[in-house]
């Protein structure tokens, strides 16, 4: 039995595992991320993979990195959120760890294990939409993973949503995830809660009366508290859900698309409103077929068994 090991390196953990052929985690670690220091999270993946390989056969590393990597699968261009900038991932991890390396956008690898292993398992063609506190996406089409002319494609967070829109950490305005994503359920919760909203008062007592602690998970434990203001919340992020995916399928046509990441965990909150938003949209609505909208089933460790079935390939 041939064994890998995935790696999923995020802002603020690092996330590793040996894994089978068929998608089963055998052993599992983690350490905090140092994202401000390359060479530092290069020494903590390399750390991790030798504790797991001391009691492992592994043969190759996949690694998921939460930013643009190359056509090659080898160098991190650029990432929002940790200090990559053009960094020889591949290059240097081969070097230490004497095994080869693959390295996959974070998001790409974790559509590959649902596609693989999860909830898109039964079809070719899939879209994973990662909802957290941006919006990831992840694409496979007729059974390959998709990844562009350079490398990085399917990156429909920055899709422009509203001409003019709310500013973007990416520099541009209006893009999907300032709309459909964690951090606007947040901002959007927050500003009522700030602008003495009576419909926001049960979310702020669950803050202890400080708008700064309203939280994303907080809001969906009060919607499925039955707190009507939170469930506002989670329906209106799940209409901007849904409509982006009616413009996506448009020119992708997936015959599932998979919602990932922390915000998801609302389940049919957040679910149904986007399936209706998704049906009201979708182009030729009622004389074509139409796609299933999916919880993902492997949760935060998509990325690890994704990246490493990318390395066993």
């Amino acid at each position: 039995m041939t064994l890998t090991c995935g790696i999923d390196i995020g802002g603020t953990k690092i996330l590793g595992g040996v894994v089978d052929p068929d998608g089963t985690i055998l052993a599992e670690l983690r350490v905090d991320s140092p994202a401000s220091d390359p060479e530092a999270i290069e020494q903590a993946v390399a750390g991790l993979v030798r504790a797991l390989c001391a009691d492992h056969d592994v043969s190759a590393v996949g690694v998921g990195a939460a930013g643009y990597v190359d056509k090659a699968r080898s160098n991190v261009m650029f990432a929002p959120n940790i200090a990559w900038r053009d960094v020889p991932m591949r290059a240097a991890l081969e070097a230490d760890l004497g095994l080869p390396v693959v390295v996959e956008n974070d998001a790409n690898a974790a559509a590959w294990g649902e596609f693989r292993f999860g909830a898109g398992e039964d079809v070719d063609d899939l879209l994973l939409v990662t909802v957290g506190t941006g919006i990831g996406g992840g694409l496979v089409l007729d059974g390959e993973l998709y990844r562009g002319a350079f490398g990085v494609g399917a990156e429909i967070g920055h899709m422009r949503m509203v001409p003019g829109g709310v500013l973007c950490g990416c520099g541009n305005r209006g893009c999907y995830e300032q709309y459909a994503s964690g951090s606007a359920l947040v901002r959007e919760a927050r500003d009522a809660a700030r602008g003495g909203s009576l419909l926001a008062r049960e979310v702020l007592d669950l803050a202890d009366g400080d708008v700064d602690r309203i939280s994303g998970p907080l809001i969906t434990r009060a919607a499925q508290a039955g707190d009507p203001f939170a469930t506002e919340q989670l329906a209106e992020l799940g209409r901007w859900l849904g409509e982006g995916i009616a413009s996506l399928t448009a020119v992708l046509d997936p015959a599932v698309v998979v919602i990932g990441g922390g915000v998801s965990e609302a389940e049919d909150l957040l679910l149904e409103p986007a399936r209706r938003a998704f049906r009201s949209q979708l182009a030729g609505r009622g004389h074509r077929p139409e796609l299933s909208i999916r919880k993902a089933q492997l949760g935060n460790r998509a990325g690890l068994i994704g990246a490493a079935d990318l390395a066993r390939r």
